[in-house]
């Protein structure tokens, strides 16, 4: 992987060394995940179950946005979604809605970081 990307990557605080060694270093198999990040539905779901006020729906996705941003080693928004899994699982959709401004932002950071490397 070469020093542009990594950087692009740092800049959205995706950690490149832990996420490498997670895919065992198949930087191929790592980009290929990164890339198809953006088309994953689970931060759509998350908004509309908020925006419904559907406590299953947005947890569900939340669970999943978190489970993939901490796979792929996305940690600021791994945080994030945490937070919001952790709202969710108490059934506080105020708490969880307030904090979606932020989760955005995170997830808008990198896709657009990875909108850069393709």
């Amino acid at each position: 992987m070469d020093e542009r990307i990594k950087t692009q990557l740092a800049g959205a605080d995706v950690d490149v060394d832990e996420m490498l060694a997670r895919f065992n270093h198949n930087e191929s198999l790592a980009m290929k995940f990164l890339l198809r990040f953006p088309d994953d539905p689970c931060f759509s779901q998350l908004k509309q179950g908020l925006a419904q006020q559907d406590i299953d729906l947005a947890y569900t996705a939340a669970h999943s946005l978190k489970g993939l941003s901490g796979n792929l080693s996305m940690k600021a928004l791994f945080r994030q979604a945490t937070q919001m899994v952790d709202d969710l699982r108490r059934q506080d959709l105020p708490a969880a809605a307030s904090k979606l401004g932020l989760l955005e932002a995170e997830y808008t950071r990198v896709v657009q970081a990875l909108a850069q490397i393709q």
